[in-house]
């Protein structure tokens, strides 16, 4: 497979278009032709990084105004699966945010649950600075 998918979404700054945000992810997981993993589980581990990435910019980033927009970015190549989240927040250093003692994600406090999840099931999570904003990056090898 040489075929490359870029998917660039830009949605309200507003919780209720968390689902359909999370159906896009679940419906990624059927378009990985070469993924030989378990879709069932991608399926719902891409709904749910990207359902607490769009939470995590319209609250903390965004606060909450509605005439913000979170801007979502897909990349799907033979080797990797590419999310990027674009808010215009102050931003935050990542590396800030400790890995909690406690991996049970009911004990672990309010702030910083969505990005252990998201470290949890992606190879890897970044989040730095761009002109006009700042960018989450989330990378899936398939």
């Amino acid at each position: 497979m040489n075929n490359q998918i870029d998917i660039q979404i830009k949605v309200p700054n507003q919780t209720r278009y968390l689902s359909l945000i999370g159906n896009i992810g679940e419906d990624l997981a059927s378009h990985l032709q070469e993924y030989e993993g378990d879709r069932e589980a991608l399926a719902y581990h891409l709904n749910l990084v990207l359902t607490e990435a769009m939470v995590n910019a319209i609250r903390h980033a965004n606060a909450n105004d509605p005439q913000e927009e979170v801007v979502i970015r897909i990349t799907i190549s033979d080797k990797e699966l590419v999310m990027l989240v674009f808010d215009h927040g102050q931003g935050f250093d990542i590396g800030s945010i400790a890995e909690p003692a406690c991996p049970d994600t009911e004990l672990i406090e309010e702030h910083g649950r969505g990005l252990f999840i998201m470290r949890s099931l992606m190879d890897s999570v970044e989040y730095r600075k761009v002109d006009g904003g700042n960018v989450l990056k989330m990378r899936k090898k398939l």
